[in-house]
């Protein structure tokens, strides 16, 4: 592109988006966001329990508010209807062939289950709740997975921060523990004369109707 071409390239950037900065020329496109702006995005809760706001619910009015708002969804128990997600239950079920992630067998921090709830729930009519319901909700799932007595309040004072399964929960240490055992100067392409498919998956059966093949093939093969 000639100079006068970029020139010209410029000079239409800066005219249709004047706050841009473009090659260290500033050219004015949008504003500083308001204080109101940024408290209304600022809105999630850290696994230390950093954002929870003041506030406080029981398992009781949870139990209240989940059949009213949540059970058309996640069910009476938080056992789930239909194919939405199940919230209780799965105790021991990770090893399983069929394991089931509730927020007792499987989530990691009980900050998650009040960020999400106060972030996305209900359904359709997302940060409608007040803190002091999002509190009774919490605790009322937290009741559901047998973590809080059914008398229990839930508070920023008192917020437990870790799930049952939060110790299975850990940064990614492959560059550390696995390095050794890397191919330095891995097959990237045609690394094998020919591939073809041994088996299907036995548990999910995902292979469609009209695409198996032999009968007889070994559940749970892989590709080779």
């Amino acid at each position: 592109m000639s100079k006068s071409a970029k020139a010209v390239a410029f000079l239409a950037l800066a005219a249709a988006f004047p706050g841009v900065v473009f090659a260290g020329e500033r050219v004015g496109l949008g504003r500083p966001a308001l204080p109101e702006e940024v408290k209304a995005w600022d809105i999630d809760v850290r696994p230390d329990g950093q954002g929870l706001p003041e506030g406080k619910g029981s398992v009781s009015d949870g139990e209240a508010l989940f059949q009213t708002k949540c059970s058309s969804c996640h069910g009476e128990f938080g056992e789930g209807a239909g194919r939405w997600p199940v919230l209780a239950g799965g105790k021991d079920s990770l090893t399983s062939d069929r394991p089931e992630k509730t927020i007792g067998s499987f989530w990691p921090y009980t900050s998650t289950v009040y960020d999400y709830i106060h972030r996305a729930m209900p359904f359709g009519d997302a940060q409608s709740l007040k803190p002091d319901e999002v509190y009774a909700l919490t605790a009322y799932l937290m009741n559901l997975n047998d973590l809080v007595p059914g008398d229990f309040v839930l508070s920023k004072d008192n917020f437990p921060k870790d799930l049952p399964n939060q110790k299975n929960f850990y940064d990614d240490d492959r560059e550390t523990t696995e390095k050794a055992f890397w191919n330095k100067d891995p097959c990237m392409s045609n690394c094998k004369e020919k591939v073809e498919v041994t088996g299907h998956a036995a548990i999910l059966d995902v292979t469609p109707d009209d695409q198996k093949g032999d009968k007889d093939e070994k559940p749970g093969a892989g590709v080779e």
